[in-house]
């Protein structure tokens, strides 16, 4: 399970040249799932996002949370990060979870981060989308749990 975070000024996610979700300040969560994840790791990123402290204090260290800001958070489905670039030039994805267990991983994910009381708004698990952010910083963390 991949979690490639973006603390951002602002995202959205557009479909078909139509907006679907957007927030405000926050963290851009890109998520993929890999073969033989389990709930458990969703339930520690989910976690361990709910209290990164990636958001500046007045001394302008990295010192808030995103519940600390009152911050939002949008979660994109994507499968690519469980490519796997090493041998030749073309990704392998062959560690991808299949897509019925990967969409249900993503909505359990998602709704552990609602269950912390942050507001959480979302792609559409496997469509073409058009992510729009303002990387703030930039700042951009991985987490493979």
């Amino acid at each position: 399970m991949i979690g490639l975070l973006q603390r951002v000024k602002k995202a959205s996610v557009t479909i078909d040249n139509e907006l679907y979700s957007e927030i405000g300040a926050g963290i851009l969560v890109l998520f993929g799932v890999e073969k033989g994840d389990t709930k458990d790791k969703a339930d520690k990123i989910a976690d361990k996002i709910s209290k990164l402290r990636i958001f500046e204090d007045e001394d302008e260290k990295m010192n808030k949370s995103i519940i600390d800001i009152s911050g939002e958070i949008l979660v994109v489905s994507q499968f690519t990060l469980a490519g796997n670039c090493s041998k030749g030039t073309r990704p392998s994805f062959d560690n991808a979870e299949a897509p019925d267990k990967a969409n249900e991983m993503y909505e359990y994910f998602i709704e552990q981060l609602k269950s912390k009381g942050i507001p959480v708004k979302t792609g559409v698990f496997g469509a073409m989308m058009d992510v729009g952010l303002i990387n703030d910083g930039p700042v951009t963390f991985i987490l493979n749990k």
